[in-house]
């Protein structure tokens, strides 16, 4: 069966299209989707390409940044503004993939995704219901069931402070492999007591996800090298990794500690 392509210049329009036309996909980067129709998905007829120039649009001049839906992660690799997250666009993928987005990679992918839970990041979309703002947490627990016609048009979080956020990759294949395990840790912290923190996995779960036991065990206690252990040992309760060719969910599980309490000591240096 021959593939459509629809070039679209309206979202409206474009979501119309998608909640009418149950074969027919939203084409950004193209990673996940080509793929799906190179192996064989027949359910899959036609490629719309939306070129609202909105979702191209990056705002990260003052304390809350916003990411048009179309910054690929090459470009925030080499945005100065954004240097806090380039160590995390870098790690994803090769030129291919850096040259899309990552909201709907699957695990043990999606890396991107786990730095946006850490910086409570909200996501923005649009359909044929309307405009919507959800919190990252439930986006991703939402995100296989949103309504036919759902475009995500941008993301949306507040800069970090200097030093309270961390981020850290563990893979088999450097530096840009799947991740065995992907964590994000943003720490607030005054007069020496943490205030807030977040803790955001990723490859432990079917999408990323925050552990929030890690998370209270280190709040309103000074972050020190006893309140890390406590978040570390904590943490894999609260994960249901999958087995696959990188790793197995035993194997996620035993190294998750050993790198969550790694990146929050260096928080410590």
């Amino acid at each position: 069966m021959p593939l459509a392509y629809r070039n679209v210049s309206e979202l409206s329009a474009a979501a119309a299209l998608l909640s009418a036309q149950s074969g027919a996909r939203l084409l950004g980067g193209g990673t996940l989707l080509v793929r799906r129709v190179n192996e064989g998905d027949t359910s899959i007829d036609t490629y719309v390409r939306l070129r609202d120039p909105k979702l191209l649009l990056l705002d990260a001049a003052g304390e809350t940044v916003r990411l048009g839906a179309g910054v690929t992660m090459a470009w925030i690799a080499r945005e100065p503004a954004l240097t806090f997250l380039a160590p995390v666009a870098r790690a994803i993928g090769g030129p291919a993939v850096a040259a899309g987005g990552n909201l709907f990679a699957p695990s043990p992918y999606g890396d991107f995704g786990v730095a946006l839970l850490a910086l409570d990041a909200v996501i923005s979309v649009e359909g044929t219901g309307g405009a919507s703002e959800l919190p990252a947490e439930a986006f991703f627990a939402a995100r296989d069931n949103l309504a036919a016609g759902s475009i995500v048009t941008a993301v949306t979080f507040h800069r970090p402070p200097d030093g309270a956020f961390r981020y850290l990759k563990v893979s088999r294949v450097k530096p840009k492999g799947a991740a065995v395990v992907s964590i994000a840790a943003m720490v607030n912290r005054a007069s020496g007591t943490v205030t807030e923190a977040r803790i955001a996995l990723g490859a432990m779960a079917k999408t990323p996800i925050r552990s929030h036991g890690a998370e209270n065990a280190l709040t309103g206690a000074a972050l020190t090298a006893e309140s890390i252990e406590r978040a570390a040992r904590i943490a894999p309760e609260e994960t249901s990794p999958a087995t696959d060719a990188i790793a197995s969910g035993w194997y996620r599980k035993t190294v998750l500690p050993v790198h969550l309490r790694r990146l929050l000591l260096d928080m410590l240096a």
